[in-house]
């Protein structure tokens, strides 16, 4: 019996794209929901949608509107950090393409 020492390889993940663009999904979610559990973080995006008449009277009366979930996402707690750093650096290189020099285009503080 031989043992084999542990081999060490670096490597980047990357997202596998389909083969063909009707393969393809992007779904929209402009609302999301964030809970967590002992073990996870779980956001569920949803895509809320303009009211009718009959949304907003529901509205009135339960005081909360209703709204199609689009994809739950429960994430271990090791890479949260990681997607908040992602998330940040986004918006900032987003702010930092849509601004003059030495302007912020939103004012700091938490983006719901």
């Amino acid at each position: 019996m031989s043992t084999t020492p542990n081999k060490q390889i670096n490597f980047t993940i990357v997202p596998d794209e389909p083969g063909s663009k009707s393969e393809a999904t992007r779904t929209y979610a402009n609302f999301c929901a964030v809970a967590h559990s002992p073990f996870d973080l779980t956001i569920t995006f949803c895509d809320v949608r303009p009211l009718s008449t009959d949304d907003i009277r529901q509205a009135e009366q339960s005081e909360t509107v209703r709204a199609p979930i689009v994809a739950r996402i429960a994430l271990p707690f090791g890479v949260v950090p990681g997607l908040i750093n992602a998330l940040q650096e986004q918006l900032r290189a987003m702010q930092a393409a849509q601004s003059p020099e030495g302007t912020q285009p939103w004012p700091k503080g938490p983006t719901h």
